[in-house]
């Protein structure tokens, strides 16, 4: 007998399912976990840090998820409350559409209501480069419209060529029949707009008007001096388009109408004007002169009621000056000054206008020095005896010197300056010079005499015809004026402020007109 058991079929033991297990817990689940780490040598302290990280990841994560979640939150809130303005703008400028409707330009008018200057109602043709089809085509068809010269052309083709721009101008500005014969060529990319222009009644006013640019701009005269109160408000139509850029029939328009500029009334009398031209014209053919200016002036208001710029061209012909050189140039004065040094010496009872000087016809001055220069009267004479009223009315060179020397240079200085030498009128004209009196500490040499009788500095023509205009309104000096009045767009009248006054000379005035009434016509 064997001491060994009988052997046996080993018996399969059945296996539980999954249903079958019962429930574990996370804590079990855990404990499995770290038991089955603990047999790889891992002990428990690193197990218990490795589960804080897991539960500070998820902390982390759901902090991330909630600081997401306030950002959404309050870019919502942002975009429909702050920032809300910003995009409704853009969306409205992304469907809608706005024409500027131009502002006329206010008129300049004399001073009885005709008008000089006036704003002409024209058109401005433009391309658009990214609709024109055929640069070439178009632009040869355009040439011979518009009647551009080749270099115009290869410049207008040019322009259109460029894709990356909108607008191009094509020509600006001219009358609406040849708007009409560019439109009829129905050329894609071409259309036009209304703008105003301006017109002159008379060239000759263009020295005083002045100029304004095709942008409507002033720059020159008083179209610059008054370019604000010319300039009027652009209207507009505002209206809705689809994404086409066409308009909605059904959509709402916003209409704003422009408003014109004023008009001004100026103290020129046309017609008066018209004669002040022409006379001056023939006055510097006959001379053979450069240029010349002539100032028809009011005594007691200081009105201009003309003022003509004429210069003689290279080819013989004559123009108006595109500037006004009877105020923006200064020239020496000449000898209609002696009526002024005349005035201040007997002003100051230093002469009467019988008082007599010995004159010599000619006379070295700083003799030996570099300034030595003689100087004559205009007619050759011995030494004479003459009184301050002959000396006047001779037209004296060295009489006048030998008045001016009984006042100092310096008093001689004051009372130019007191007649208005030596800074701007009240005309306040653009490019207005206030023409050249140096202090008399800085006259040298001849200077010190020949300022008597009008030369070493400089004066514009409105400077010297409102320092004459002294002794023909009663020794009160009153300055220049050339705008009387502003008529605003509503009709309303606005009257232009006075021009200054002041008394220069009174007890030699009676003196002084009655030796430059005596004096003969020239």
């Amino acid at each position: 007998m064997s001491d060994t058991a009988p052997l046996r079929r080993p018996q399969r033991r059945p296996q539980r399912t999954r249903r079958d297990e019962p429930p574990r817990s996370v804590g079990s689940g855990l404990g499995e976990i770290f038991t089955g780490l603990s047999r790889y040598g891992v002990n428990k302290m690193t197990t218990n840090i490795h589960a804080g990280d897991m539960r500070k990841r998820i902390s982390v994560m759901f902090g991330v998820l909630f600081l997401a979640l306030v950002v959404v939150f309050g870019r919502v809130v942002t975009l429909q409350t702050w920032r809300a303005p910003v995009y409704q703008a853009r969306s409205e400028a992304q469907r809608t559409r706005e024409q500027v409707i131009p502002a006329e330009r206010g008129s300049i008018l004399d001073r009885d209501g005709n008008e000089l200057a006036i704003a002409i109602p024209t058109r401005t043709i433009f391309a658009d480069p990214r609709e024109v089809t055929d640069p070439v085509t178009t632009g040869r068809a355009l040439a011979t419209v518009l009647q551009l010269t080749p270099e115009e052309e290869f410049d207008l083709v040019r322009r259109m060529q460029n894709k990356n721009s909108s607008f191009a101008y094509v020509v600006r500005q001219v009358d609406s029949s040849i708007a009409k014969a560019v439109a009829d060529l129905d050329l894609p990319g071409i259309g036009s707009y209304r703008e105003y222009g301006r017109a002159l009644t008379s060239e000759g006013l263009r020295p005083i008007i002045g100029r304004v640019d095709p942008d409507g701009l002033g720059t020159g005269g008083l179209e610059l001096q008054y370019d604000s109160t010319l300039t009027g408000v652009d209207g507009y139509v505002q209206r809705e388009v689809n994404s086409r850029g066409q308009s909605i029939a059904s959509s709402q328009n916003e209409y704003k109408d422009a408003i014109s500029g004023d008009s001004l009334v100026t103290t020129i009398h046309r017609t008066l004007q018209f004669q002040v031209d022409g006379i001056l014209t023939q006055q510097i053919e006959r001379l053979m002169a450069r240029s010349g200016v002539a100032i028809v002036m009011h005594t007691k208001t200081g009105e201009i009621y003309a003022m003509s710029s004429v210069r003689r061209n290279e080819d013989g012909t004559y123009t108006s000056n595109s500037g006004n050189i009877a105020a923006v140039e200064a020239h020496e004065p000449g000898s209609v000054a002696k009526v002024f040094s005349v005035a201040a010496a007997i002003e100051e009872g230093k002469v009467t206008p019988e008082t007599k000087f010995l004159v010599p016809g000619k006379q070295v001055f700083n003799k030996g020095t570099q300034w030595e220069q003689e100087i004559k009267d205009a007619y050759p004479h011995g030494l004479e005896q003459m009184t301050v009223r002959k000396i006047l009315v001779d037209s004296s060179n060295l009489g006048t010197v030998q008045i001016s020397e009984t006042l100092s240079t310096e008093r001689n200085r004051q009372w130019l300056a007191a007649f208005g030498f030596g800074d701007k009128t009240s005309l306040k004209f653009p490019g207005e010079s206030k023409g050249l009196l140096k202090l008399a500490r800085n006259w040298q040499g001849t200077e010190k005499f020949t300022f008597a009788y009008g030369y070493g500095y400089g004066s514009t023509a409105v400077q010297l015809v409102s320092a004459i205009n002294v002794v023909a309104n009663d020794g009160v000096y009153v300055g220049p004026k050339l705008v009387s009045e502003v008529v605003k767009a509503d009709g309303t009248r606005e009257a232009t402020p006075a021009t200054p006054t002041r008394r220069v000379i009174s007890s030699a005035l009676h003196s002084v007109k009655c030796s430059l009434e005596s004096m003969p016509a020239k």
